[in-house]
């Protein structure tokens, strides 16, 4: 993704408009690398690379399954939460949490990979937002939130001893900051040594209201002083949240951070940072009182360098299998699909019991690539049996599609909506078809049009001809802890077991 500022030496922010939710940057030599949460898409957990702080490209997953049973089926806001990114002794180690299983942490020594599998340091329930810290004379560390929805706890922060290699954890951890009064949550803590002081960067009072607030000791393991250093204030930008602190080789500070943006999830920003009297001021301070507040463009902090493969949301299909971007919901399946001259997804049974896209962990989606798009695709239904049906989607906890259905030997598009009714791991949801017609033939293309307001219109045509569209607008909804997002999948929504399949000729975006 470009920036866009009029001054060619600024970039504006948000600097990735794309739902990385949770990111953690870090700096190796000249090169910046973040890891951001991904739940029970997978494959899980994107590192992305930049040599500016400002222009991305996505290197490899660091999670390809997540190692248990359960998410063999989708378990919406379950899975991979807010990891964070450490280089160590020529080794990058990523911890990822997962809220209902424990901490686990994968390696490699090359950020492409291949990366390790995950090993559990801590088998545990509620504990969330892993930050590992390396300290001079040896000893290492590790810095964690709560999750309330797991174990009743949400505003504090504990710091527990760690083995050098990050194989196990010492002890139970001490807490280090608990103030309810004044911060009501704490989450998310990113813990960094500069100048003889221990800093813990945390977000607080809430993902979309929240502010930044930074703990300080000259211990490791506190007491740590409290201050906040970033909030809203007078700008749009709402609960500037959970981010990390970089440096650039000539020494500026920056900060990178999320702001949840609803239906699009949630939105990356940089802010500059300078420190006053030991004490990180973020963004802009407008006012003089030492909170800074967001910025809405800010002179680049490095040259600009362009990836050499950016984040592209397009794929041709041409093989030898999915591009980056692509996840599933739930653990992937080789026998799902089959890239060669195209795309060509199977139409397995539903494990339970109905075929309906929420349930589904063999539907295919991604990061939405920008706040108004259009998503375009040609597919063709194969063989099969009477229930086969294949199309576009966008998914959430309200979604929709646009497909082509086989019935009575014959073939209809059909406008479904869908409601999630019950927003837990497997959820209930409820499809209801909100426009259908007759087609005929088996192959066409559709296309779907998202706008920044969070509705979607579908449409169709014959290939080479302009679509026309069909239904009324179909609104969209976040998902549990992320945006709406497009994709592709094939069903038998009968889930009756079909020999049938769809191909598609390549998923192509406008922005």
């Amino acid at each position: 993704m470009l920036y866009n500022c009029v001054n060619k030496d600024c970039y504006e922010n948000p600097v990735l408009e794309m739902d990385y939710s949770d990111p953690d940057v870090i700096r190796v030599g000249e090169d910046y690398y973040l890891v951001s949460s991904s739940f029970t898409y997978l494959p899980g957990v994107p590192l992305l690379h930049s040599r500016d702080l400002i222009h991305w490209e996505q290197l490899s997953w660091c999670l390809p399954r997540l190692p248990f049973a359960r998410y063999d089926l989708p378990a919406h806001g379950c899975g991979s939460w807010a990891p964070s990114i450490r280089y160590h002794e020529g080794r990058f180690y990523v911890f990822i949490p997962l809220p209902d299983e424990g901490i686990f942490v994968v390696t490699a020594t090359d950020p492409r990979g291949p990366w390790s599998e995950p090993h559990c340091i801590r088998e545990t329930v509620g504990w969330i937002d892993p930050c590992p810290f390396w300290d001079e004379d040896g000893n290492a560390y590790m810095a964690h939130a709560f999750a309330n929805s797991r174990c009743g706890i949400k505003h504090r922060i504990d710091v527990c001893r760690m083995s050098p290699d990050a194989s196990r954890l010492l002890d139970d951890g001490v807490q280090v900051y608990c103030n309810p009064q004044l911060h009501p949550t704490m989450e998310g803590p990113k813990m960094y040594k500069r100048e003889g002081y221990y800093y813990i960067f945390v977000p607080a009072g809430g993902v979309a209201t929240g502010w930044q607030t930074v703990l300080r000791s000259r211990s490791p393991l506190g007491p740590y002083e409290a201050k906040v250093v970033l909030h809203q204030g007078q700008s749009a930008v709402n609960g500037p949240h959970q981010g990390a602190w970089v440096t650039t080789p000539e020494g500026a500070d920056w900060f990178f951070h999320f702001q949840d943006a609803g239906v699009h999830g949630r939105i990356l920003h940089l802010q500059p940072m300078c420190r006053v009297d030991g004490w990180p001021v973020m963004g802009r301070d407008r006012d003089g009182d030492g909170i800074g507040e967001p910025v809405d463009s800010w002179p680049l902090p490095l040259p600009a360098a362009l990836p050499q493969h950016p984040l592209q949301p397009d794929d041709g299909f041409e093989g030898p299998d999915l591009a980056l971007c692509w996840q599933w919901q739930g653990n992937p399946r080789q026998e799902w699909y089959r890239v060669e001259n195209g795309l060509r997804l199977f139409m397995p049974p539903c494990a339970r019991g109905e075929s309906l896209l929420w349930y589904m962990p063999n539907v295919l989606t991604q990061i939405a690539p920008a706040k108004q798009y259009t998503m375009r695709t040609t597919l063709t239904l194969e063989d099969g049996e009477d229930g086969d049906e294949a199309g576009l989607t966008v998914m959430g906890h309200r979604y929709s599609a646009l497909s082509l259905r086989r019935t009575g030997g014959e073939y209809r598009l059909v406008l479904t909506r869908g409601l999630v009714t019950e927003r837990t791991a497997q959820g209930v949801a409820v499809e209801q078809v909100a426009a259908e017609q007759p087609f005929r033939g088996n192959t066409v293309s559709l296309e779907l049009r998202f706008d920044p307001d969070g509705m979607v219109r579908y449409a169709w045509g014959i290939p080479g001809n302009t679509p026309t569209l069909i239904g009324p607008a179909c609104p969209a909804a976040k998902s549990t802890w992320s945006g709406a997002r497009p994709g592709l999948f094939a069903r038998n929504h009968l889930n009756r077991p079909t020999s049938g399949s769809a191909r598609f000729d390549g998923a192509r975006f406008g922005i």
